[in-house]
Formats: structure tokens, C-alpha cells, sequence
């Protein structure tokens, strides 16, 4: 399909999300969970059909000269496919937050307050080439109640609209209305610019892409974003720390996968540690043919090792998304919470330390959606998290922050509850 009346198509899916919306509010836990595990169940049935379908998209975007780790978020293997139907299953398990009636308390003059929890009602969701993000985002939005209109990239056309086949077939299997979830079938970039500014249709936007993206949504959107620009997640090695943790988990968080947004970009080092770590991780890295960019200090430590170059200012600041790494020697704890707080993108940074009184002060000091000690960056995930999927990471300090699971998908209206009291 490839409609030619961009406006009116897009106005179609808005006034089919916001009927389905309403169904989906008040759709029962059962129903929603049985959608959900015939997701599952279809997922697994479906590997052939799913694997040719994607291999349309790979062979179209190794065509058109995409970039290698481009390439490797297109790919739908039989682990991400695992991995998804998985998440859909953990989601069915898991309480159903919609209509949870919180902090109920009696007033002096007789009523009683609390909150419900509520979905957010329809949310539009423009995402670039992961095609999992398809069960991710259909997942999330039928466990929590919303209806989603969803606008994959062009590159992986042919994979989403696969996804979203088995997606209808199970709302349809569980008696849901199959337009809960709808994927924008176009590849006119004219229909992004019409779905972010529908807000009587869209109650929300949830950007997952590149910064090009993200920066031009959040420009032109009329309707609320949930959105994170960039992932420059960073590493430190504090004075205290056990080398060989220290080398484990920065060899994980940088190289597990080059491509996703809680990969390491910076690494810092305390100045203490610096000699004992930085040729043992330089090694790691030649072996898996990582680029480092130093300091001088790291640099003279890493000595003549192939792909080991000078930063620049930039570099500090750069998410690279490849096998790249900025490494910078620190002077002390304070010097790595300012060089993150600056450089840094708030989204998912670590410190490798056996001091708890550092681990401690990072963690409140890093102003950062998520902040780990002695753990991989690469854990910053809903999935890992346990939400059973995520919807995005949001580095916003409002409504949302960090990994965006079913609460983040929902809010909160305030419930008063009387026996007849009026106000004097």
C-alpha cells in the first residue's frame, strides 16, 4: 500500500486509533494477556516467513550502501526473534497496571483522594530500522491499554509489515480490535510530519532513531515527545577497583555491540589505575579492532599500539555507534563526575569500583537516567530491566525517565471519593 492522499490517510489511522483506544481502555486483563501469548506463539510459528521477509530489507539496504552497523539493527535472527516473543510473554505474566487505585486518603472534610492509573490513550511511534521495535512498541501498548500507530523506516518496510501481520492476527485471536496497533504503510516522509501533529487523534510521540531524527520531531511536533537524542554512555575505572572486573565489563560494554544507543562511547580512567588497566583494556580493543581516541596521558600509556590516536574536544561528546572509544586519565572521582555531567548525553553511565563511598557518590551525582556500578551500560534496556519490553529510553526528566515500560506508557488521574460532602 502507498497511499497517494497523504492527509487523509494519515486522519484515517488517527480516527481508527482513537475508536480502538477507548476499546482498549477498558479491555479486560485477560484478553489483553491472551493477545500477548498468541503474539508469542505466532512469532515462533512464523520464522520462515519472517526470515524471507527480511531478507528483502538486508538486501535492499546492503544495496543502497548502508552503513554496516545499520545493517546489523535490520537484522531479525532467530535470537531477536526469541528474544521479542519472549518479552511478550514476560509482559502477559506481569500485573496489569491499568485501573490500580494508589495513596487513597481521607481529608478533613470527609472525602477520600487517591489516584488510578490510566492509559495514555493513543501513541504514535517513529522508530528507524530495528524491526523488533514493531513488538516492542505493539507489545507495550496492548499490555498497557493504548492504541499505537506505528511508523517503522523505510529500510525495514518489508520486516514490519510482517510483524504487524502476526500483531492483527492476535489482537483479532483475543477479541481485541486489531486497529489497536496499526503500522503506517507508506514510505512518504510526509506522513511523519502529519502524525506528529495530529494531537486530536495522538496523544503522544515517541521518537527511536538517530539525532537527525529525534531533533527534527521534537522541532515539529505539536503533540507531547518522549524522546532521547543521543547515547555517549560512558565508563570510569575508579582508584579502587579489581582489575579484572574492570576489564571484563568495559570489554562488554563497548564491544558486546557497536550499534545500540547503552554502548560505551567514553571511557575514563583513574589516573591511580591507569598504568595497571590501560594496557591490559588497549589489548582487548587491537584484538577486536576498537579505534581508541586519547588523551595524552592514555595515549603515552597505550604506547605503540595500532588505532590509537589523539581526541579532539569533540570526540568527548561524540556517541560513535561503531568501534570507536574516547579514553581520557582523570585525577579523582570529582573529575569524572564533572567530565560525564559535561560531555555526557544522561543517559546510561557506570563506575567500576570496590569503594562503596564512590559508588555512592556516583550514583547520586551522575546526572544520568540510568547510573550502574560494576555492571555493563549495555544492561540499560527494558528488556534487562525486567518491563518485559521498552518503548524507548528517555532521557526527559519528566513523566518518563530511563527505559520506558508500561508505566510509562499510562498516567495518573486523581480520584475523589465522597458521601455526599460539599464545600463550605
Amino acid at each position: 500500500m502507498n497511499p497517494t492522499d497523504i492527509p487523509k490517510y494519515v486522519a484515517q489511522l488517527g480516527v481508527a486509533a482513537r475508536a480502538a483506544a477507548t476499546v482498549m481502555a477498558a479491555a479486560p486483563t485477560a484478553a489483553k494477556d491472551a493477545a500477548l501469548r498468541a503474539l508469542a506463539r505466532r512469532l515462533r510459528n512464523a520464522g520462515a516467513a519472517l526470515h524471507d521477509a527480511n531478507a528483502q530489507d538486508l538486501q535492499a539496504a546492503r544495496g543502497a550502501g548502508l552503513a554496516e552497523p545499520l545493517v546489523d539493527r535490520l537484522k531479525l535472527t532467530p535470537k531477536v526473534i526469541a528474544t521479542v516473543a519472549e518479552g511478550c510473554e514476560q509482559l502477559a505474566a506481569m500485573p496489569d497496571p491499568i485501573g490500580e487505585i494508589t495513596g487513597v486518603k481521607r481529608r478533613p472534610s470527609g472525602i477520600s483522594v487517591g489516584q488510578m492509573r490510566v492509559p495514555l490513550g493513543v501513541f504514535g511511534m517513529i522508530y528507524e530500522s530495528r524491526p523488533n521495535v514493531t513488538i516492542e512498541a505493539a507489545s507495550l501498548a496492548i499490555k498497557s491499554g493504548n492504541a499505537a500507530i506505528l511508523r517503522g523506516g523505510s529500510e525495514a518496510i518489508h520486516s514490519n509489515l510482517a510483524l504487524w501481520a502476526l500483531v492483527q492476527a492476535a489482537l483479532t485471536e483475543a477479541g481485541l480490535p486489531p486497529d489497536a496497533v496499526q503500522l503506517v504503510q507508506t514510505t512518504d516522509r510526509a506522513a511523519v510530519g502529519r502524525l506528529i501533529t495530529m494531537p486530536e487523534y495522538v496523544d503522544v510521540i515517541i521518537p527511536r532513531g538517530g539525532k537527525g531524527l529525534i531533533e527534527r520531531i521534537s522541532a515539529e511536533a505539536r503533540v507531547p515527545v518522549i524522546k532521547h537524542l543521543d547515547g555517549n554512555c560512558h565508563v570510569y575505572v575508579d582508584a579502587e577497583v579489581e582489575l579484572d572486573l574492570a576489564v571484563k565489563v568495559t570489554d562488554n560494554a563497548k564491544t558486546q555491540k557497536y550499534s545500540p544507543c547503552n554502548a560505551a562511547e567514553s571511557l575514563l580512567v583513574h589516573a591511580a589505575q591507569a598504568a595497571a588497566f590501560l594496557p591490559r583494556i588497549g589489548d582487548v580493543f587491537v584484538a577486536k579492532g576498537v579505534e581508541m581516541r586519547c588523551c595524552a596521558r592514555a595515549a603515552a600509556l597505550l604506547g605503540p599500539r595500532p588505532k590509537v590516536l589523539r581526541a579532539s574536544e569533540e570526540d568527548w561528546a561524540t556517541e560513535y555507534l561503531a568501534p570507536i572509544i574516547s579514553i581520557k586519565v582523570v585525577d579523582s572521582l570529582d573529575e569524572a563526575i564533572a567530565h560525564v555531567n559535561r560531555h555526557g548525553s544522561h543517559h546510561t553511565d557506570a563506575i567500576l569500583t570496590t569503594n562503596h563511598g564512590s559508588a555512592m557518590r556516583f550514583l547520586r551525582e551522575v546526572d544520568s537516567a540510568s547510573v550502574m556500578v560494576n555492571a555493563s551500560t549495555r544492561f540499560a534496556d527494558g528488556f534487562e530491566y525486567g518491563l518485559g519490553a521498552e518503548i524507548g529510553i528517555s532521557t526527559d526528566k519528566f513523566h518518563a525517565r530511563g527505559p520506558v515500560g508500561l508505566e510509562g506508557l499510562t498516567s495518573l488521574k486523581w480520584l475523589v471519593l465522597g458521601q455526599g460532602e460539599v464545600r463550605g
